[in-house]
């Protein structure tokens, strides 16, 4: 089933089936003809290479089929299957714990993987596998062939942790690097491991002489040639004659006398650990240059390939200024050759920049680090253009000791322009702002204030530099903050309000009109406020006075006609709501045109101005007088509680208006003539002064100098001199 389904899938089982059985026989087979303890095992670190390439899940084949190849191994010399089922799970789980160790480290091994991390990694993996082999194959062979406990944990540990670094690490070099090796260098590789050979096994066959540290010379040869592929595969060579001529009892292991079978195994095998662990950091040094030098090769090649063809400048400027590299993009940029280039030209800078730009390069060489900077460099046409660049000062790739600048710039000169544009708009915008007989102002979502213009100086001595970044209850205070919080909110909301407010600044009351507009971005987001505020006092004064004017007599001060016939209704609404009794009472000057007549109009404005103060005295406050026109004048008075009391106040009145006035020229006595309507219930405002008039008529009729009384809806209980319901009463009084 599994052919059919993936006839390539076997070759794997195949492989590790025979590598496994076959240096496990190898490795047995040798140990027990020279009744000695195995020197070399191999057998777990072929498989390496094949699982670390999948997840444990999709491997498992391949370690069944290894630990079938041990399995005929062991039963082929003999061994009993009882003890190589036990054995076999451990070797098994050394084989695990190194290739799962290094796959969750590296899930994929590349030409760009760190080998110095890579073989850290299998190192540990490989010590931590063998010491948990080792000590179950202590516990196995004590209790099955009586062996002694550390003898076993040593020689099992020192067999399984060489053999595995060795061949763990030939079985990545097959699987990974196999085409690299087949490449380019496979007969100078080939070549060079065959004098390899050739010295290690003289060395190792020779009885009489110890030289077995000639291998070192062609062993690093290799390193150095081939770097970790030919320590892997030199390692294996020199490893398998070392443990071969150790246990056939040849070559200069042999010399030691009295020297056994099994401390030959352990002086080949320290050989073999010393000669792995010299070759080894060469050989990981030498690979990680090798990868560092590609990788900085692919680094200057896309460099040089993105500043080739970037229309960016690209330069890279020595300490004396000579220019080692300048980018082919300069002929584009600013119109000069390359080789124009080549030498120091700050004569191309242009002159109000120089100074800076000098600073900037002899800062940079004695801080280092970065700098950045904006100036003009002159196009071969005469033109300047801005140039932004950017500077780094860096180790020379020379390796002399100096530090070079690395030169990146670009044309900005749109952007300048545009930005000084952009500068210009502002100042002027600034300047019309700032001049603006109004506070103009941006608050953000925070109610912080953002922007003022110079005007809020004028009006509350506030500096705008203070304000900036202050909420507006800092600056208004909470009293006025309250106020203005609802139309703010509105306007966060969305909504452009205009209100007016009264505030005190520098102990002056002012009237401001304030318009909110909401700040949106470019999706129409709410972002903050605008306000807009232009102070009104002079607006609210003249308002007060045009107001003051309109319903004021100009020659009396007292309230006009006007004013008096807005008030009426009123003071009639409240009387009825309160079923209050009013009065109403014009005030006619006897013989005034015979006054202005006699001592001129200067005198009858004196005359009328005193009346009117007069009047003003004799009334409370909340009751009108008016002066209508000419010399008449009414009273209006809602505050009455019985018709005696209204009369007796008609007649205080009549009786204190008899009075002489001093007009300088001379002394002008007046007269007066009053008629008062007094009423409760409804009565419009214009039958409440044709009552009035009427009553004025009836004292005029009388002979001047007196008073009358009409009244209306008082009835008998109107008060103490009440006449007829339905019947005006006239009351009449001869002027003393």
């Amino acid at each position: 089933m599994l052919a059919r389904r993936d006839p390539h899938g076997l070759w794997p089982l195949f492989a590790a089936f025979a590598l496994s059985g076959g240096l496990s026989f190898y490795a047995l087979a040798l140990a027990r003809a020279n009744h000695s303890p195995v020197a070399l095992w191999l057998a777990n670190g072929v498989l390496i290479g094949w699982l670390v390439q999948k997840p444990l899940a999709q491997t498992w084949p391949v370690l069944v089929a290894a630990f079938l190849g041990f399995l005929v191994a062991k039963l082929s010399l003999g061994d009993s299957i009882a003890q190589t089922m036990l054995i076999g799970p451990f070797h098994t789980l050394e084989t695990v714990i190194v290739s799962e160790s290094i796959r969750r480290r590296f899930p994929q091994i590349t030409q760009d993987t760190r080998f110095i991390d890579l073989a850290r990694t299998g190192m540990i993996g490989a010590l931590i596998g063998s010491v948990l082999c080792a000590l179950g194959l202590m516990c196995i062979l004590h209790l099955w062939t009586q062996v002694g406990v550390l003898m076993a944990l040593n020689t099992q540990f020192r067999a399984h942790f060489v053999g595995m670094v060795i061949a763990g690490s030939a079985s990545l070099v097959l699987t990974h690097h196999l085409r690299r090796v087949l490449s380019g260098k496979a007969w100078a590789l080939v070549r060079d491991l065959g004098v390899l050979v050739a010295v290690t096994a003289g060395v190792c066959m020779e009885p009489r002489v110890p030289l077995v540290f000639l291998v070192y010379l062609p062993l690093l040869w290799v390193v150095y040639r081939h770097r970790f592929t030919g320590m892997v595969f030199g390692m294996v060579i020199i490893a398998l004659g070392v443990s071969l001529a150790t246990t056939l009892d040849v070559g200069p292991f042999n010399l030691v006398v009295g020297a056994t079978p099994a401390f030959r195994i352990v002086m080949g095998q320290v050989f073999i650990g010393v000669t792995c662990f010299v070759a080894l950091p060469v050989a990981l040094v030498l690979s990680e240059q090798d990868r560092m030098r590609k990788q900085m090769q692919e680094s200057e090649l896309r460099y040089r390939m993105l500043a080739d063809h970037s229309g960016d400048l690209v330069m890279r400027i020595r300490p004396n200024g000579d220019r080692m590299y300048v980018s082919p993009s300069v002929k584009e940029l600013l119109g000069w050759e390359v080789e124009d280039f080549q030498k120091p030209r700050p004569d191309l800078i242009h002159p109000d920049d120089r100074e800076r730009i000098a600073a900037e390069v002899v800062k940079l060489r004695m801080e280092g680090g970065t700098t950045n900077a904006t100036y003009r460099l002159r196009h071969k046409d005469g033109h300047y253009l801005w140039i932004e660049a950017f500077a780094r000062l860096v180790p020379s790739p020379d390796d002399d000791g100096t530090m070079d600048i690395i030169y990146t710039g670009r044309d900005v000169t749109e952007r300048v322009l545009i930005e000084h544009a952009l500068m210009e708009s502002q100042g002027q915008l600034r300047t019309v702002t700032d001049n603006i007989p109004a506070v103009i102002a941006r608050i953000d979502m925070n109610e912080r204030y953002t922007y003022v213009n110079r005007y809020v100086e004028q009006v509350s001595g506030e500096i705008p530099v203070e304000i900036i970044g202050k909420t507006v209850r800092e600056i208004r205070g909470n009293a006025l903050y309250e106020r203005l919080k609802p139309y703010l909110y509105r306007a966060y909301d969305g909504e452009s309000v205009m209100f007016e407010y009264a505030a005190e600044y520098r102990g002056r009351p002012l009237h401001f009109q304030c318009h909110y507009v909401p700040d949106r971005d470019t999706r129409g987001k709410v972002r903050g406020v605008y306000a807009l505020t232009t102070e009104i006092t002079h607006i609210k004064n003249a308002e007060r006075e045009l107001l003051r004017l309109a319903h004021q007599d100009m020659l009396t001060g007292l309230a006009n006609r006007r004013y008096f016939s807005e008030r009426v209704p009123n003071f009639l609404m409240q009387a009825q709501q309160g079923n209050a009794i009013i009065l109403l009472a014009l005030v006619d000057i006897d013989n005034f045109k015979a006054i202005n007549d006699t001592y001129g109009h200067a005198v009858g404005d004196v005359v009328l101005t005193e009346v009117g103060q007069c009047l003003q005295k004799l009334v409370r406050e909340g009751e009108i007088v008016a002066r209508l026109g000419g010399d008449e004048f009414v009273v209006l008075c809602n505050d009455i509680t019985s018709l005696k009391q209204a009369k007796a106040f008609v007649q205080s009145l009549w009786e204190r208006l008899h009075i002489t006035i001093d007009a300088g020229v001379a002394q002008v006595t007046v007269n007066m003539s009053v008629g008062a309507a007094i009423c409760r219930n409804e009565l419009s405002d214009d039958a409440l002064m044709k009552l009035a008039d009427d009553a004025l008529y009836k004292a005029k009729e009388a002979g001047r100098d007196t008073y009358r009384f009409l009244t209306h809806g008082l009835g008998n209980g109107g008060g103490d001199d009440g006449g007829n319901h339905g019947s005006p009463e006239i009351k009449l009084r001869q002027a003393r």
